[in-house]
């Protein structure tokens, strides 16, 4: 624990240093997150998410991101998603008055360490992103650009009751995602955003979890010497469906 806290001191002190003598837009938001998974068998699911990402004041424009993907458990605590992602990028500087869709595949490995109470999930997150370009500030063109990025994620548990994460109970949340551009599109940006997440999680039963707090979210504009900082309020929920019983061994006596 105290390492991983010494790594998120880390990275918002760096942060900070990379922000002097910047050209940094601030921002405040709020974001929901519904993240419905079903396990269907043994070795597969369905992974879904639905993001709303409101900016303030409420009468600006907000951003929606939807997820599908096919998930195969290698077992219960780590698995292989591939998917497809549809974001409506949000009007901004260079297109005020038009969303930018966004089109993208994904592929993640996820997997979950255990330490006595404690709950440590990582990810890798691959995605192949088609963004449509622009004409003017009110028109599409007909083409899109494509940037690979890679995503690493570290969300940490520490239960604050001695039942441990369990219904009923609080944990304190704590979490970094770190993505990286690359591709041949890509010229100043090829680090692209940092996000560090500090919260609350609430253990709603077995399998879903309740997740609030805040999030800095530290971002390089394509441009190179532009930056985007946000600070965001965020509420998540996990939901895990079983619609599959696995099967209790019963050994003969």
């Amino acid at each position: 624990m105290k390492r991983f806290l010494s790594f998120i001191i880390f990275l918002l002190t760096v942060s900070s240093g990379f922000a002097q003598n910047k050209q940094i837009t601030y921002s405040d938001q709020a974001w929901l997150g519904y993240y419905p998974q079903i396990r269907l068998a043994k070795h597969w699911g369905i992974w879904t998410d639905y993001e709303l990402q409101q900016k303030f004041p409420v009468v600006d424009n907000s951003q929606l991101t939807f997820r599908i993907g096919g998930t195969y458990y290698i077992n219960n605590d780590t698995k292989l998603t591939a998917g497809y992602t549809y974001i409506d990028v949000a009007p901004a500087a260079g297109h005020q008055h038009i969303y930018q869709p966004e089109n993208a595949g994904w592929q993640q490995l996820q997997w979950y360490t255990y330490y006595k109470k404690k709950k440590l999930m990582q990810w890798i997150r691959l995605e192949e992103r088609f963004k449509r370009n622009i004409l003017d500030d009110y028109t599409l063109a007909n083409n899109s650009t494509f940037t690979w990025r890679a995503r690493y994620d570290i969300f940490y548990q520490l239960p604050l009751s001695k039942k441990g994460i369990v219904p009923g109970q609080f944990s304190a949340a704590i979490g970094d995602e770190l993505y990286i551009n690359f591709g041949e599109n890509i010229v100043n940006n090829y680090f692209d955003q940092n996000r560090i997440f500090l919260g609350l999680s609430y253990q709603v039963n077995k399998h879903d979890n309740l997740v609030f707090g805040y999030m800095n979210e530290f971002q390089q504009q394509p441009s190179g010497n532009q930056y985007k900082e946000l600070n965001v309020w965020r509420v998540s929920y996990f939901q895990t469906v079983y619609l599959w019983k696995e099967k209790k061994v019963v050994t003969p006596e």
